[in-house]
């Protein structure tokens, strides 16, 4: 093997600049040899390898341009000190796919065909907030993650789970898992859980999404959505094809006069916990909507996102016990697990199931098999109500922190909706405001806060909860959850401390 200090042959000789070749003209050895160095020190297994992925990047990259004729076969393996078979194996596998060319007599030429990536200009991240702590909802605290639990529950499913079920799934999901969401949320939620209605998906994103093209393909046209309320949910189901069609609350959830008027046959709701305004849909409001759902043959899609976590009483049941066949629902372990999992569940109305299944065979065959058995065994032995409990122990006294912080820090603060969720809205005495100049104050200290405004789907005054906007009140949706009680009691701290002598805001 040549000496990776020195070159030979035509390395010796070449004239061309190191690391270039001239297009029409023969690479020099000096370039090949500089380009394909790794070859040489590479795995003898390898080297065949390495290669052919040298000169494939060489080429791609246009450090070797189109045209430029290579060194035969025997000039680059005496070059590299390898063997000629293999420069040759590697020369007619680039020709195959297209990088090099050839012809009897002439020789070895890059080809045209192959184009370097565009470079990728800096883009700003697609989530996130600002540096240092942010109050920002809707995120669990990822370190109550349960590993060892988790951990142990892969193994045991990975010894259970049968050959059979590595195949192409169903796609309504493992029949085992299916039966255990049906059983769990039947026994936590009051849900009616049938499990050949319930279809595992990838998070509650995704059963939205099922359910847009589903209502679309059976002549739907419009969905009621909350204002404020999910923006998330908005862009999923309008990119189905439907209109989104805001419709405002009162303080016993989404108004019905409202909902009669928009023509919508469908409206997506969060009845237990709404989000944003934290309240809890009325007994006469749950009646009244599924009153309106049977009389235009309508659907209403509840999304339980946070149902497990109240913090005064028991949780309210599913709006989907009283009437499953006017109310699909859904539900994830994206606040009780992680929302990296993408493991989620709907249950839909029987009527609805077929063209959901053949949606979701469609979208990506099912979700993978290990991770629903996996999240079978974690419900069926227990773990998934103990990690509830762990969460909900947890959540409680950060929710208590930051009701406890913003007292101590702005007097006066009033803190609405039910002591559920993962977020409070908080709504700050006039002498704060106005709103953009706080936020601006929070930026500066470091700390990311969302206003109730950035929840409307339409701007103006509505009635209820909703109303007055713009008052220059500041009125901000909190999210806590991933934050501990220090942190929590540090941010608010610094938040007050931002506004600055003499400044609105400061504690006096």
């Amino acid at each position: 093997m040549a000496d990776s200090g020195t070159t030979s042959g035509t390395a010796a000789s070449g004239t061309a600049t190191p690391g270039t070749a001239t297009p029409g003209t023969a690479a020099s050895g000096t370039t090949a040899w500089q380009l394909l160095l790794p070859t040489a020190s590479a795995p003898p297994r390898r080297r065949g390898r390495t290669l052919q992925a040298a000169l494939r990047e060489a080429v791609r990259s246009g450090r070797i341009a189109a045209g430029t004729r290579l060194p035969s076969s025997r000039e680059l393996a005496a070059d590299l000190g390898v063997s000629r078979g293999l420069v040759t194996e590697a020369y007619e596998q680039l020709t195959a796919e297209g990088y090099l060319r050839s012809a009897r007599g002439s020789g070895t030429w890059v080809s045209g065909a192959a184009r370097a990536a565009a470079a990728r200009e800096h883009q700003a991240p697609v989530s996130g907030g600002a540096p240092g702590t942010g109050f920002v909802p809707g995120t669990p605290d990822l370190s109550l993650f349960p590993r060892a639990g988790w951990s142990a529950a892969h193994r045991r499913a990975l010894a259970r789970l049968p050959h059979s079920a590595l195949g192409y799934p169903d796609p309504r999901g493992l029949p085992e898992l299916r039966a255990a969401v049906a059983g769990l949320l039947t026994r936590r939620r009051g849900v009616v859980a049938d499990p050949e209605c319930v279809v595992i998906c990838s998070g509650v994103a995704q059963a939205m999404t099922l359910l847009g093209f589903t209502l679309a393909g059976l002549g739907h046209r419009a969905v009621a959505v909350e204002d404020p309320g999910s923006p998330e949910h908005t862009t999923l189901l309008t990119a189905t094809g439907l209109t989104a069609v805001p419709v405002p609350l009162d303080a016993e959830g989404l108004s019905p006069t409202a909902l009669a008027a928009s023509d919508a046959r469908a409206a997506q709701l969060t009845p237990s916990h709404q989000f944003p305004l934290g309240v809890a849909y009325s007994a006469r409001r749950r009646l009244e909507l599924l009153e309106w759902a049977r009389a235009v043959d309508g659907l209403l899609v509840e999304d339980d996102y946070d149902g497990d976590f109240r913090y005064d009483r028991a949780p309210v049941g599913a709006l989907q016990g009283l009437d499953p066949a006017r109310v699909a629902y859904a539900g994830s372990v994206s606040k009780s697990l992680a929302p990296g999992l993408r493991l989620g569940w709907l249950v839909v109305p029987g009527g609805l199931v077929g063209p959901v299944v053949e949606r979701k065979r469609t979208m990506d065959l099912g979700n993978p098999a290990l991770d629903q058995a996996l999240l079978a065994e974690f419900i069926e032995r227990g773990d998934y109500d103990r990690q509830l409990r762990r969460c909900q122990r947890a959540y409680r006294e950060r929710r208590d922190a930051l009701v406890t912080a913003l007292a101590e820090h702005f007097p006066g603060t009033e803190v609405t909706g039910i002591a559920a969720g993962l977020h409070v809205i908080a709504r700050l005495p006039g002498r704060y405001g106005p709103q953009d100049r706080f936020l601006e104050r929070a930026a500066r200290a470091g700390v990311a806060l969302r206003p109730l405004a950035d929840y409307r789907h339409r701007p103006g005054r509505a009635p209820g909860p909703t109303s007055a906007d713009d008052d220059g009140r500041v009125r901000l949706v909190m999210g806590y959850a991933h934050l501990s009680p220090a942190r929590i009691a540090r941010a608010v701290a610094a938040i007050a401390r931002a506004g600055g002598p003499g400044l609105p805001g400061t504690p006096q």
